[in-house]
Formats: C-alpha cells, sequence, structure tokens
C-alpha cells in the first residue's frame, strides 16, 4: 500500500516505501551488496526528483540539465539519509533535491557573479514586481512601493533592481541600448590601452632628480629628448664639443637614474 503524499511532495505521484531498503543500507558493509542496493533505491526516487525538476522549467535551463542536477540531489539525499532520526525519506529528500536545484542557479547560470544576498534580493524584488503590476493595471511600481510590498528598505530595492539586469549579459557585438548607435556595437566604445601611463610613475620619480642637476645639464637633457636635438646641435647651441655633451648626457641620466632607484628603495 502506497504512503499518503508528503506535504510539499508532488500530489501526484505515489510515495515509494523504501523503509526497508534504507534500514538496509545502514546495516550493510562498504561493499557490492551495499552499492546495488544503493542504486536501486536512487532509481525507485528517480522520478520524484524529476518531477521536481519538472517545477523550474522555463527558466533558461534545459530539462536535460535540470533532471541532472534533481539526480546529484537525490544521491546526495540517498547517503546522507538517517532513518534512525524516524523522520520520512521524502520529507528530507525533497529540501535536499531542492536545493541542489536552487544552488545550481545561483551558481551556474549568472553571467556576472553577484553575491548570494543580492541574489535573494532580486528575487524578492522581481516577484513584488510581478504582483504590483497586475495589481496596477501594468503601471510600472515605484521603489517606494516595491519596498513596501517586499518587506525590504529601499536601498535594499535598489540594490534588487540592479542585480535584475545581472542575469545575462550583453554580447560585445549588441548595439547600446536606446538604438542610437547608428550600427556600433558595445565593443566600439571600449577604451584603448594608454601606454603613456606605463611611464607615469617613472617620470614621477625621476622629476626631484631633474631638479637636483645643474642648470646646463637640465637644458640639455630637455634638447635632447624633448626637443629631439642631436648632440652635435646642442654642441653649436651652447658652444661646447659634441664629446663633452655625450659626456654630460651620460653622467646626468645616471644620476637621475640612482637617485630615482634610491627613492624607491
Amino acid at each position: 500500500m502506497e504512503a499518503a503524499p508528503t506535504p510539499g511532495f508532488p500530489s501526484d505521484a505515489g510515495v515509494p516505501s523504501t523503509d526497508g531498503a534504507f534500514e538496509g543500507l545502514s546495516a550493510l558493509p562498504a561493499g557490492p551488496e551495499r552499492e546495488a542496493l544503493r542504486d536501486e533505491t536512487i532509481c525507485t526516487w528517480l522520478p520524484m526528483a524529476y518531477r521536481l525538476a519538472a517545477r523550474f522549467r522555463g527558466r533558461g535551463e534545459s530539462m536535460d540539465d535540470l533532471r541532472q542536477v534533481a539526480a546529484m540531489g537525490l544521491v546526495k539525499a540517498v547517503d546522507r539519509y538517517d532513518p534512525a532520526r524516524g523522520k520520512a525519506f521524502e520529507t528530507y529528500a525533497v529540501p535536499t533535491v531542492t536545493g541542489e536545484i536552487k544552488r545550481h542557479f545561483r551558481d551556474h547560470t549568472w553571467d556576472v557573479h553577484v553575491p548570494r544576498r543580492v541574489q535573494d534580493l532580486r528575487n524578492r524584488v522581481r516577484t513584488a514586481r510581478r504582483d504590483l503590476a497586475q495589481r496596477l493595471g501594468g503601471r510600472a511600481p515605484t521603489c517606494a512601493e516595491i519596498a513596501a510590498e517586499s518587506g525590504l528598505a529601499e536601498e535594499d530595492v535598489l540594490l534588487g533592481l540592479e542585480a535584475l539586469e545581472s542575469y545575462s549579459a550583453l554580447s560585445l557585438d549588441a548595439e547600446p541600448a536606446g538604438g542610437e548607435g547608428g550600427g556600433a556595437t558595445l565593443a566600439d566604445r571600449l577604451g584603448s590601452s594608454d601606454h603613456a601611463l606605463d611611464v607615469a610613475v617613472d617620470r614621477e620619480a625621476v622629476k626631484p632628480e631633474l631638479r637636483r642637476l645643474p642648470e646646463r645639464e637640465r637644458t640639455i637633457l630637455y634638447l635632447r629628448y624633448f626637443r629631439d636635438m642631436t648632440q652635435l646641435g646642442i654642441a653649436e647651441r651652447l658652444g661646447i664639443s659634441q664629446m663633452h655633451v655625450s659626456r654630460l648626457i651620460s653622467r646626468s641620466c645616471e644620476r637621475v637614474r640612482a637617485g630615482a632607484l634610491k627613492g624607491v628603495g
């Protein structure tokens, strides 16, 4: 005789009687006999797991994937269930399988990683907004109305509303919102790397050392590296030999380099 359906258990399904199987699993040592009994028990309860998986259809996951996740939850329930506690297996298995499916949605179906608290806020805000929209004749509810409906603070409602847009990500090939992109894509709006940033720290590090150089050496470095003048041109402008210009450049660069490294150390 089949047992009466357990609250929360699909009412259209009879509850299989596997009390003896679970007692056997508790008594049998590890080995082929126990593994065979375990597999048989799991197969007996698979229809229940599949019915629970069906409750989550239409949420972006295929039924095959949902059934696989539900089966994993059922395996955990069978392995962890202790009949000595006097609790019927189905009352333990239903929340275990359901929790496994919800955990799958939380951890594997979001394109953008969102903390669990914010995911929960998103679900509460989504439900409250849907219920309010039906009662308000289709008008979009305000943040204050959603807060009152859901029992959340308005700050949490705003977090939940932001999370509504985080479940799936737009492709970079998509056009910007509003249709005003003129054929441009989101990728076209991405910035490019500024290679000058790579030397920004170095420039700031050498500034104090450059100020400590004598005026003539500063002038030579300026003409050479900022005005792109040749050593010969600098020598003619300052009235010194090209060899002297070369020595002053090398000496000044070494002094600036040593001072900058000393400051970093």
